[in-house]
């Protein structure tokens, strides 16, 4: 076993620890801090338990695909990206709210990175090209909200800056076809 498999082995354990520990901690703000405003039904407990669900097993079989260190933190990156983009849309919405259809926009971004992927069969130097791509797509988005006067400014750059973790996910797999 090198270095990589082992570090993945902690890593692994931290990752699903600490998805179960996220799905519980709403249910623990409900039971002992119920001020806090923390209000999930069962549905709500469903939805996040499968977006966790989805997100450490896609992990999981993103990195088993590489022994590469720099590959596998380019998949951790890219499928915490994805996840954050598909929570934060659900909870409160990226634009105006979590009702209004214009945030499906992001469902474009999540396309692009995930057939992407798969046409680029997982590989270290096509990923990286998918995951700028999916960085641009998450930007334009920002720069369309500003120039529609959709959001407040901070907000439409916020959209924007999140174009950022898809960036570095392009930059670690370009590092790891490099390192190949």
């Amino acid at each position: 076993m090198d270095n990589s498999s082992k570090l993945f082995g902690y890593w692994r354990v931290l990752m699903w620890g600490g998805a179960a520990a996220l799905l519980s901690l709403p249910a623990l703000a409900m039971r002992f801090y119920p001020d806090a405003g923390v209000n999930w039904s069962g549905g709500d407990f469903v939805v996040m338990g499968a977006l966790l669900l989805v997100a450490c097993s896609a992990v999981e079989i993103g990195a088993r695909m590489s022994t590469d260190l720099l590959h596998r933190a380019g998949v951790i990156v890219a499928v915490g990206t994805a996840f954050l983009t598909v929570w934060v849309n659900l909870a409160v919405g990226m634009i105006q709210g979590e009702g209004n259809p214009m945030n499906l926009a992001f469902l474009g971004v999540l396309a692009i990175a995930l057939f992407g992927a798969f046409a680029v069969r997982f590989a270290a130097q096509g990923m990286a090209r998918v995951m700028i791509a999916a960085g641009i797509a998450q930007a334009l988005i920002g720069v369309m909200v500003a120039l529609a006067g959709l959001e407040q400014l901070y907000v439409a750059a916020l959209i924007g800056l999140f174009a950022l973790p898809w960036w570095l996910a392009a930059g670690l797999f370009q590092a790891a076809a490099k390192s190949q």
